[in-house]
Order: C-alpha cells, then structure tokens, then sequence
C-alpha cells in the first residue's frame, strides 16, 4: 500500500501542472542557479518547494553523431539499455527498484547528446540518482536483455520502412548531410543494430557516459547545498574521459527533388534548406521568422497558402533546428499522390515570395505576442522546468538567457525578418524528399528539379496531416518526430488543435 500511495502522490503531483501555476512562474523562470560540480559540468537549478517533486534532466556527449562507422544506432541502443540492469540488479530488479519508489527513468538519444530524465518524490531521490550511477558506472548489458531491446528496436525499423513521414524524414538527413553522422537516422538501421555486440555497448559507455561535458538541469524541491551535495555524490565515480570531437559538417542540402516510391495513397513530403546556428546572432530574428512561415500553425503563411487556399493538405509545418555542428530549416506536409507536384510549387512560390517581402508588421507583432507570450507555460511543472532548461544548456547558452529571451523576441523589428528572410528562404537551395510515388506523370524524379506548377484547383477534401507545432525547445535543438498522418482523412476540413508552445 506504501508503494502504491507513493506511486500515485508522484503521478498526481506530475499531471497537475495547475498546482505547480499557483507558484510565481516568471520568478522562477528567471530565477535560475548555477552550481559548482566542477570545470567540465555544468549545473543549472531552479528551487520550488510548491510540490515534494524533484526533477532532472541530464544531458551527455553521447548522441547518434558520435556513433562508429557500421555502427549506426550505437548511442540509442547503448541509452534503451541504460535501465536494463547495473551493479548487483540485473533488469528485473533494476525495474522493481524504480517501481518500488514511484521514479520514473528515461533514457533517449538525439543527434549530439543522451538525455536522462528522472523525476521522483523528494525523499526517494538520494535513491533515484543512486541507481542512475550505477547505470552509468557499472551496466550490465546482459545477453537477455540486450536480444530483447535489439528486437523492439528491428521491430520498430521495420515498421518505420512502411510509413511515409518516417521514410522521407529518414531520407532527406541523408541526403541533407551527405557523409557526415548527422545524416544516419539515430535509431540507426536494421543491418547496424542486428551487429551491434555487449562489447560494442561497454565501449561506447566507457567512452562517452562520462561527466566531461556534463549538462544538469534540476527543478523542484531541494535546497542548492544538498544538491550540490547530491550531484557530488552520484558523479563522483562516473568517467572523466574527454570523447572525441564531432567533425565539421561539409556541404549542407541537395537541391533537387528526391524520390523514395512507395505505394501509398498520400505521400509525405519533407523539404528544408541550411538554418541559422544557435550562435549566430540572427537565431533569434529567424525563430521569429519560422514562427511566421511555417510554425504557427493556422497562423503561418504555408498553411494559408497550402491548406486554407488550395485544401491540399490538413496540416504543414516547418522548425529551424540547430545542432552542435550545423542548422537546418525543415518542413513537411502529406498530400494526395495527385497533389503532390502542385504542393511542392506551391511551398517553392511561398518561400519566394517570403524571402524577397518578409512578413507583414502585424503577422510579426501577433508572431512576438505569441511566442512571448507561452513561453511561461513551459516553466508549468517542475519537469517541464528541467525539461526546458536542458534544452537552453545543450545549445550551449548562458544560465541569464532565459530572463533575457522574451526581451530578445520583442527587440526583432521587421527590417530584421525581412533580412533574414533572404538569407534563409531561397527556394533554389531547397532540398526536397518524397516519401511515396506521386501520381502525375510528369512528377520530378531524382535529382531533377521541379517544372513550373500548375494553376491552383479548387479546394478538395484533402488526405494530409494535422499540423505539427515545434515547442521552443524543439525549434532550438531537437528536430521533431515526423507527424503526418498515415491515412487519407474523410469528411469535412476541421480545425485540428494546435499544440503550445513554452
């Protein structure tokens, strides 16, 4: 009954963000401290005593980029087993261990980094990072769990092989970033994996579940010394070794129009061009820009051209996303087999006509108000908290950007954006991925680029996808999951809700 009360105190305190809104949320989303772990980690904390809650968000030079040639898919399955068995508890007990206090555990890779979760109540986290440095210190990696992961994992590859958004998105990073890691999908590819040994898994662990380059961010309930205290302890005995150097990304794009067949009814399409770093003093005046073309939902240009005027799709969005070593501006949208030529040129005028006029004052001033304006929502809970800040500390920002980045968005003008405009959104740079085999004839096949489109029909009963929204978190580092529907919608067009964004 202990158990089970416990469990239910940490599941209700999460899912009430309403309860963590009683609590001064601006204060506390700038009110962010730095601890001391050491020259090579770095800790950011954000004290609320509203809930007995304590969550981290644990970043580590461990992502896909880093994994070895033959090896694709390494770091995400090295982070899938992070949980399957350390120390003395092999998988079983590793699980009974985090149910039996109510801790929640998580472990997944992106292209630069491993990122670790957990949340727990404040009395069981001594516990809780106790297990996480047995996990990063001494796994296990046993052959029973290992043939069981390795199977979810080529269960899911194949599934993914059949789904057009998964197929393009999977296809334009390759074509995208040519020879470079980032070009391999993180989840790495059924060959890779199926060779994948327990030795491949320890050495990668050796070499990159290491607190150089270490990213904490804590949000909850705890005082800064016993947090200092606390995160001494657990990464203490972890590695200090230095993992190797991403190489610098060569050519970015493959301008042209690339087919993937396959026999669908509604074809997903991915188009994207080179971004902005987070460094690059216009991210910020790009963020706002995206926001306006393609992230704002019903708001955004691409959606009023595409789906609202010519009823080719439900949904279409784009993100700018920066990772260590290069930026991409991504977009997708699903559309009939028969549509898909004409979506295309109708992304391709859009984009044009974007770079060489920017946005109206009052799509830029609505653009500032909204972005401004949620982005206390994503400091509603105390993993929300962590959640957000670790994604602020893996772009490599200072602890003082989060009570200065409203002051940021509000300081873009126009004259801003349109610059900007031109610098990222020329179409003859566009890099175009189908995932699916469009219906006319005379659609562009590899490498050649699209002939120009035809008068725009008549609203229809589009088969697309519901728009997908890119948080700030999102548009600042991780580029989102593919979301387009797999299958043709019937009835009338409806509004599909929009997400929020922090």
């Amino acid at each position: 009954m202990k158990r089970f009360l416990a469990a239910l105190a940490l599941t209700a305190f999460a899912s009430l963000p309403a309860l963590s809104l009683l609590a001064p949320v601006p204060a506390r989303a700038a009110n962010i401290q730095n601890i001391d772990l050491g020259r090579n980690a770095e800790v950011w904390f954000a004290e609320d005593h509203t809930v007995p809650i304590v969550s981290f968000n644990i970043s580590l030079p461990a992502g896909s980029a880093y994994d070895p040639a033959g090896k694709a898919g390494l770091a995400s399955f090295a982070a899938s087993m992070m949980d399957e068995g350390a120390g003395g508890l092999d998988s079983k007990a590793f699980h009974e261990a985090l149910a039996n206090r109510a801790i929640s555990f998580n472990a997944r890779a992106e292209r630069d980094y491993v990122v670790i979760t957990v949340t727990t109540l404040k009395e069981n986290a001594p516990e809780a990072m106790h297990l996480l440095q047995l996990a990063l210190t001494r796994p296990r990696f046993e052959a029973e769990a290992l043939t069981r992961v390795r199977a979810q994992i080529i269960q899911s590859l194949q599934q993914d092989q059949a789904e057009p958004p998964r197929v393009a998105s999977r296809a334009f990073m390759r074509d995208f970033f040519g020879d470079h890691a980032y070009a391999h999908p993180v989840a790495g590819e059924i060959n890779s994996v199926s060779s994948v040994t327990a030795t491949d898994l320890r050495n990668f662990a050796r070499s990159h579940w290491t607190k150089y380059g270490l990213k904490v961010a804590v949000a909850g309930d705890i005082t800064g010394p016993a947090l200092a205290r606390l995160l001494g302890d657990t990464f203490l005995p972890v590695s200090g070794a230095m993992p190797a150097a991403l190489p610098n990304v060569g050519r970015l794009g493959a301008p042209g129009v690339h087919v993937v067949p396959l026999p669908v009814p509604q074809p997903s399409v991915y188009f994207g061009l080179p971004g902005i770093m987070r460094h690059d003093p216009d991210f910020i005046t790009g963020y706002v820009g995206n926001y306006v073309l393609g992230g704002g939902g019903f708001s955004s240009r691409l959606m009023d051209e595409v789906r609202v005027k010519r009823g080719l799709t439900y949904g279409i969005s784009t993100s700018l996303t920066s990772y260590n070593k290069a930026s991409v501006m991504v977009g997708s949208v699903a559309t009939r087999t028969d549509a898909v030529r004409q979506t295309i040129q109708v992304v391709r005028d859009t984009l044009a006509e974007f770079a060489a006029n920017g946005p109206t004052q009052q799509e830029l001033d609505d653009a500032k108000t909204y972005l401004t304006g949620s982005f206390p929502l994503a400091f509603a809970s105390n993993s929300g908290t962590a959640s957000q800040l670790g994604t602020f500390q893996r772009q490599n920002l200072d602890v003082g950007y989060v009570a200065r980045r409203n002051a940021l968005i509000q300081a873009v003008t126009l004259a801003d954006v349109k610059k900007v405009a031109k610098r990222l959104y020329d179409p003859a740079r566009l890099t175009v991925v189908i995932g699916g085999s469009p219906a006319d004839a005379r659609a562009p096949q590899y490498p050649v680029p699209l002939p120009p489109g035809n008068p725009p029909r008549p609203p229809q009963p589009p088969a697309g996808a519901a728009a997908a929204q890119a948080s700030d978190a999102a548009s600042q580092g991780v580029m989102p999951a593919p979301r387009p529907a797999n299958k043709p919608l019937a009835g009338p067009l409806t509004t599909p809700k929009t997400a929020k964004k922090p």
